[in-house]
């Protein structure tokens, strides 16, 4: 009986907890963003809302071999993305500044589209690509110009050397409108 009544405690203190972001779906409102870029701007989610679609690229850490791929694949092929209405960044937590910040790392690959850093790691919480190690994973999401998550890739890193193909690909899948 006392098993009973603990598993019925816990089960209702789980259910009082707010979602986790891992439990992020299509068709939730993506969550809000203020993140630093590597273009000296400070980048909001909500700035984008009603005006243009965006993809978030998370991935791990700066200067490591994937990483790197999929940097370099969005940085040489990136005129097929931005053929859509659609901004697009990389984000990792890690610093801005530094020998190994996302400035360093971004320049070091001729990225000409913002990286992001979420070095306090509330934005890789809430979008629930933290892993227990400290890093995110290396996730993809597109948001609609409404906000809301339209699909959620969680299989980039076995297609590294085509991200930037397979990002227009999906993005004329969701029916993106062309940039005009």
């Amino acid at each position: 009986m006392k098993a009973l009544a603990l598993t019925v405690v816990c089960m209702l203190a789980l259910a009082a907890l707010p979602a986790f972001a891992g439990d992020l779906k299509v068709g939730d409102q993506a969550p809000d963003f203020s993140l630093q870029g590597t273009d000296g701007k400070l980048h909001k989610l909500s700035d984008y809302r009603g005006k243009q679609a965006v993809v978030l690229a998370w991935f791990p850490k700066a200067f490591t071999s994937g990483c790197t791929i999929e940097c370099k694949s969005l940085s040489e092929n990136g005129g097929l993305i931005k053929k859509y209405d659609v901004t697009y960044f990389m984000a990792s937590v890690d610093e801005i500044e530094g020998d190994q910040g996302n400035k360093a790392f971004a320049a070091a690959h001729n990225a000409d589209f913002p990286l992001l850093s979420d070095p306090t790691k509330k934005t890789a919480e809430a979008y629930g690509v933290l892993t227990s190690r400290g890093f995110a994973n290396r996730w993809t999401f597109y948001i609609g110009k409404d906000g809301t998550i339209q699909y959620i890739d969680k299989d980039v890193q076995n297609r590294l050397e085509t991200s930037a193909q397979d990002m227009a690909a999906k993005l004329g899948e969701l029916k993106t409108p062309a940039k005009k």
